[in-house]
C-alpha cells in the first residue's frame, strides 16, 4: 500500500496540516518563543506555551493553598500537585504532568520538592530569564513543616510571577 504524499519526518501530522519546524535541540523540544506544537516520540501533537488565564482561586493563592492543605490533612496538596504539574507540562511540553505528579506525590512526595522547582527553572531558562528557584530548593524538606511552607511560598511565587509575565491576570 503506497501513499503518494510525503510523510512527516517524525510523529503524526499536526492539526491543520503542514510540517513542524525541525527540532533544534534534543529529540523534540517545544519551540522557543511562545506557543507552538511539538510531537513527542511516538506521541500525539501537543500545544505548548499554554498559560493560565487568571491566577485567582485556590490553585494560585499562596495563603489559601496552605490553609486548605492543613484543613484537609494534605488532600488539597494532591489537588495542587495535579494542577501545578499539569500547568507546567502544558507550558513546557514535557515534565511529569498531573497524573504522574500525583503518583509521585503519593509514593514519595519529597521527589516533587526537587522536580517541580526543576521544571520551573527550565521554564524560566527557556524564556531567557534567571529562575528564582532551583532544584536545590527541595532541600527544605529537611526542615519538617516550616520547610514545606517556605518551599511552597517560593515555588508558588515563582510560578505566579512567570504566569503574570506571560499575560495571566493576577488575583484581584
Amino acid at each position: 500500500m503506497s501513499n503518494d504524499q510525503p510523510q512527516p519526518p517524525y510523529g503524526d501530522s499536526p492539526p491543520g496540516g503542514g510540517l513542524p519546524p525541525p527540532p533544534s535541540d534534543g529529540p523534540y523540544p517545544p519551540p522557543a518563543g511562545g506557543p507552538g506544537m511539538y510531537a513527542p516520540p511516538g506521541g500525539q501533537w501537543q500545544q505548548t506555551g499554554v498559560v493560565p488565564q487568571t491566577l485567582e482561586g485556590p490553585y494560585y493563592g499562596t495563603g489559601l493553598v496552605i490553609l486548605l492543605t492543613i484543613v484537609t490533612c494534605g488532600v488539597w496538596g494532591i489537588v495542587w500537585t495535579y494542577r501545578t504539574s499539569e500547568d507546567l507540562k502544558k507550558y513546557n511540553g514535557d515534565g511529569l504532568g498531573g497524573v504522574l505528579g500525583i503518583v509521585v506525590y503519593l509514593l514519595l512526595s519529597v521527589v516533587l520538592m526537587f522536580t517541580i522547582p526543576s521544571e520551573i527553572a527550565k521554564m524560566y531558562q527557556r524564556d531567557g530569564r534567571e529562575s528564582p528557584v532551583s532544584p536545590m530548593l527541595g532541600l527544605w524538606f529537611l526542615l519538617p513543616l516550616i520547610g514545606n511552607i517556605i518551599w511552597y511560598v517560593k515555588v508558588q511565587s515563582a510560578l505566579n510571577d512567570f504566569w503574570t509575565s506571560k499575560g495571566a491576570r493576577p488575583a484581584a
